[in-house]
């Protein structure tokens, strides 16, 4: 199994930056795997916002935060970042990051959210 521990969530003004981690224990991500970060607002439903393959490193951002957000990976560390820059207030959720085997499967494992609010 996979375990998934985002930190780096808080509290920022707008205009601001923050950098959310996810780093990975109990297996490596396999060479296939696709990393995702997610975020939900109470009473929406959950938004994918970047995605990057573990093997490749190609990427992949929802049009809400293209231009603004940067998601990488460290394969040493087994951990992926999501730098998050000119933050706005509807950016404000919990982050979620989460691993699906290869691209295009499922998201089997999923971290327990960081909270990111960004006050205007």
């Amino acid at each position: 199994q996979v375990q998934l521990v985002e930190s780096g969530g808080g509290l920022v003004q707008a205009g601001g930056s923050l950098r959310l981690s996810c780093a990975a224990s109990g297996r490596t991500f396999s060479t296939y795997a696709m990393v995702g970060w997610f975020r939900q607002v109470p009473g929406k439903e959950r938004e994918s916002v970047a995605a990057i393959t573990w093997s490749g490193g190609s990427t992949y951002y929802a049009d809400s935060v293209k231009g603004r957000f940067t998601i990488s990976r460290d394969n040493v560390k087994n951990t992926v970042y999501l730098q998050m820059n000119s933050l706005k207030p509807e950016d404000t959720a919990v982050y979620y990051c989460a691993s699906a085997p290869m691209r295009g499967g499922q998201y089997d494992y999923w971290g327990q959210g960081t909270q990111v609010t960004v006050s205007s």
